[in-house]
This record gives C-alpha cells, structure tokens and sequence, in this order.
C-alpha cells in the first residue's frame, strides 16, 4: 500500500485491499496499453508496409500518420496510467478521458490489427469500469 493512502470510508489507515489492487491494477493496464500505443506507432512509422489494410473499410488513414497518432496517444495514456497511482481525482478523470480516446483510436485502427485492436479495447473497457467503479476507494492523505 503507497503511503499515505487510506480508505475513504473509514478515514483510518484501513483500506479496501481488492479495489486499491483493482486501482492499482488499472494503472498497470494503462501503462502497458500507453507502451502498446508507442510499440504500434513506432512500428508505423518505421515499416509502413508492415500494417496491411486487407479489406475495402470507411476508416483508411495513410499509416505513417497513424504512428504519429498512436505514438502521441501512447505517451499520454502511460503518463496518465503512472497518475492512478497518486489516487487524485484528476488522475482518475484524465485516465477515463485517455482510455476513452485510446478506445477510439483502437475502434479506427481496426482494419489494420483487428485482434490487437480487441485486446486494447478490452483492457481500456476494464480501465473505465476499474477507475469508476473502485477509484474512490483510495484517497491521497
């Protein structure tokens, strides 16, 4: 348990240990979705005839663009992912906001890495439901 974090409802040095660690997990998950983000985009921007579009989509944007995308958004989700840890309530509003354009940008890139795209909307679904459902539960003293 960081120091300094107690439990909301009690005040004391108390706290939940399941959704601290669901938090905590949150945060880990954002992380690696953020690092995910930053792998893709290098990727694109290196090899841009690695991701192939293989069917007639509404969503065709130039790959290399899209690295710049991914790369950026990485970034900002990993940062936002080592926030969690500080238990602010920015922290969990900007992590909300973050996993909700990293599910975009996955929802968009879909016709290039279709599993891949699923795996991060998984654990971006997971990061939202964590974040407001358990975020609470950990407050900065």
């Amino acid at each position: 348990m960081p120091e300094g974090v107690t439990s909301r409802t009690t005040g004391a040095d108390e706290y939940s240990g399941g959704a601290v660690g669901i938090t905590v997990f949150a945060g880990v998950l954002m992380i690696l979705v953020g690092i995910f983000h930053v792998i893709q985009g290098i990727v694109a921007l290196a090899n841009d005839t690695f991701f192939v579009l293989g069917q007639d989509y509404v969503f065709k944007f130039d790959v290399t663009a899209w690295g710049w995308v991914h790369l950026i958004a990485g970034v900002l989700v990993a940062l936002a992912g080592f926030a969690l840890f500080r238990a602010a309530v920015w922290a969990r509003t900007v992590a909300v906001i973050l996993a909700c354009v990293s599910i975009l940008a996955s929802f968009a890139w879909m016709p290039y890495y279709p599993l891949w795209s699923f795996v991060i909307l998984a654990f971006d679904i997971f990061v939202i439901w964590a974040v407001t459902v358990h975020g609470r539960d950990i407050v900065e003293r």
